[in-house]
């Protein structure tokens, strides 16, 4: 039999009630300790804008010098000097080599003594004829005489006419000796040094008119198609070209369609194409790359986004998008052209949404978050 014992001075509902309060105390104590729910993420919104926004084309392009002439000496023999600053502008007939003239200046010599001396010989000859004429006339002479003077007058202007054809031709060979530009532009390195043994099948040099040049590019048939469309409808395309350098700058000065080539490639189905641009300064040179754009029409009401809230998740390009309710959703979206800090949303978004374009690493479908509004 159990037998209860009595704390000395207390009651039994003394103890009750002392219990109570310890367990309401322990119950205060723990509800103080339960921490505070975190605030909403704040994140920078824009707003989807509306607007037409011009297709623009891209393609990569060579340039090249709008006459490229190679320097190939026309007759064969020694270099002598170098007249030209490589890289530098010349003219056309400035002398750029000269090649040893000497062989070619006592062959010319030779030539011309050829053509006085033939030259004497038909004097004569024609001196007989006039002599001759009258005197068969009245039959001092037989008319054989008068024949074989006139055929001898024949000859002699034959054979004239052969050394003087002689001598013009060793004539221009001593001028060739002079290697001079066919043009006006820039003169590129030497090919040929003093004391080389240069002929018909050496480049010497190449010189390059490069205000206007030419740029190459390639582009597919229906770029082609859409280009030559929005060509036609400007009336030749004028100025609608521009060029992007390797720097990423924009080329100051717009260019105009000059030639398209006469068939598509059949191997890459892309046909080759060719901008005119003016070049005054001669900051372009042949061979730079740079990056050809042309316009090649308008898409009509496009939805807009800045660059920056636009990620990829495995190729599938995303966007964050916060509702009325400020809750997010991620939706996956098909892009458009890049204009400027902007990207055309062609399926996936409304006119007006908010987009997240700062914080958009934090966030995830169903998060409630605080938009403030991005600045522009």
């Amino acid at each position: 039999m159990e037998v209860a014992t009595a704390i000395p001075g207390r009651s039994r509902t003394s103890v009750h009630r002392s219990a109570l309060i310890l367990i309401a105390a322990v119950g205060v104590s723990c509800g103080r300790t339960k921490p505070a729910a975190a605030p909403p993420l704040q994140v920078e919104v824009t707003a989807a804008v509306q607007q037409d926004v011009p297709l623009i084309h891209e393609w990569i392009g060579t340039v090249d010098g709008f006459v490229n002439a190679e320097i190939r000496p026309q007759v064969e023999g020694y270099v002598l000097k170098q007249t030209y600053r490589e890289g530098f502008p010349v003219k056309r007939g400035q002398l750029l080599f000269q090649i040893d003239p000497r062989q070619f200046q006592a062959a010319a010599n030779e030539a011309k003594a050829a053509v006085a001396r033939d030259q004497a010989t038909l004097d004569k000859a024609r001196l007989d004829v006039d002599r001759y004429t009258p005197l068969a006339s009245e039959r001092a002479i037989s008319q054989q005489e008068l024949d074989n003077a006139l055929a001898a007058r024949s000859q002699a202007q034959a054979v004239r006419d052969a050394s003087q054809a002689a001598y013009q031709k060793l004539q221009l060979n001593l001028e060739w000796t002079r290697v001079v530009s066919p043009i006006d532009g820039i003169a590129g390195m030497a090919k040929a040094q003093v004391g080389d043994l240069v002929n018909g099948q050496n480049v010497m040099t190449t010189v390059s008119t490069v205000d206007p040049v030419k740029v190459y590019f390639s582009a597919s048939e229906a770029e082609y198609m859409s280009w030559a469309q929005s060509w036609s409808a400007k009336g030749g395309g004028k100025g609608s070209l521009q060029l992007v350098l390797s720097d990423n700058t924009v080329y100051p000065h717009k260019g105009d369609p000059f030639m398209t080539d006469r068939n598509v490639d059949l191997k890459t189905g892309t046909i080759m194409l060719a901008g005119l641009f003016p070049n005054p300064d001669h900051l372009l040179r042949p061979g730079q790359y740079a990056k050809v754009r042309a316009v090649l029409g308008v898409e009509k009401n496009a939805i807009m986004v800045p660059l920056r809230s636009v990620w990829e998740i495995q190729g599938v390009p995303q966007v964050a998008v916060v509702g009325t309710d400020n809750k997010v959703q991620i939706r996956p979206v098909t892009t458009g052209p890049i204009v400027g800090a902007l990207m055309a949303i062609q399926k996936g978004l409304q006119p007006a949404d908010r987009v997240v374009v700062e914080g958009v690493q934090k966030v995830s479908t169903g998060l409630l978050v605080k938009p403030v509004q991005a600045a522009r």
